[in-house]
Formats: C-alpha cells, structure tokens, sequence
C-alpha cells in the first residue's frame, strides 16, 4: 500500500429542501495534487447541515485504508468548520452524535488540518453532490402497481 505524507481533501454535503433529498460529494488528492479518489453519495432526507456533517464522516471512512498521518480537511460550510474547532457551540442532538464520531476518527491522524474555503474553491465535492441528487431523482425504487407475468395462450 502506497503511504503518502499527506492528503487534501474536498468535501460537501447538501440538501435540496431543508430537509429534503440530501448528499454528499468529496474529492481526495495526493501531495502532488493529484486525484486518487472521490465520493458521491445519497444518503435519504436530511437537513443541510447533517448533510454537510455526513460528507465529512463518508470520506473520513473512504479514507481509512488510505496509509496517511496528516490529512488536511477544506470545507465551505461555516457551521461543521466552526463546530468542529469548538469555536461555535453545537445545540443539536444529531449533529452531536455526529461530532463525537468524527472527532474519534480524526484522532487517529498525527496532524488535522480544517480549513474554510470559499465555495468556489469547493466546486468539484459540489458539483459530486448534485450528481449524486440528480441520479437519485432520476430513480424511482417505489413499488409497482403493475403486475408482470406471462400469458398463456
């Protein structure tokens, strides 16, 4: 397994509805800035904020394998950079829940760089989340009233 001196990592979540339809897109680089992998994922109906949380728990797990000490973490959204540096307060249960399962996995990293970056340096983990929403809606998994077989003649 290839070890690198660190990772830069992209992540994004979103909802359209608050809640609505939500989901998560990331983009991992290497030191060299090149791409080694990315997530783009529907994860059901949620707020934007648990959605922006869940981004950066899904690519904390898609990361896991990967053999780096130090990952540095770019984030557009204020609330999940704020949070979790213990500048701001959190007042929600879930996100709570949230918080106490990522600060565990990062623990586990030598170094955690979190950084707030304007949203259009965050296009690409954007742009994976609303691919992962349009394929969703272009998705029915309801039942069917129809019912297939074959007639005998």
């Amino acid at each position: 397994m290839e070890k690198y001196k660190h990772l830069k990592i992209f992540f994004d979540g979103g909802s359209r509805g608050n809640p609505g339809p939500s989901a998560v897109g990331a983009v991992i680089y290497d030191p060299e800035d090149k791409k080694i992998g990315q997530v783009s994922e529907y994860i059901g109906k949620y707020t934007n904020n648990i959605a922006e949380y869940t981004a950066l728990e899904k690519v904390l797990e898609y990361i896991e394998k990967i053999n780096t000490p130090r990952i540095m973490l770019f984030t557009d959204s204020k609330l999940v950079h704020n949070q979790m540096k213990k500048i701001w307060k959190i007042k929600d249960k879930k996100i709570l829940a949230i918080y106490l399962r990522l600060t565990e996995k990062l623990s586990r990293y030598d170094t955690v760089d979190l950084r707030l970056v304007p949203r259009e340096e965050n296009r690409e983990a954007d742009r994976l989340v609303n691919k992962a929403l349009d394929k969703e809606e272009l998705t029915y998994s309801g039942e069917s009233k129809v019912n297939f077989g074959v007639v005998e003649d």
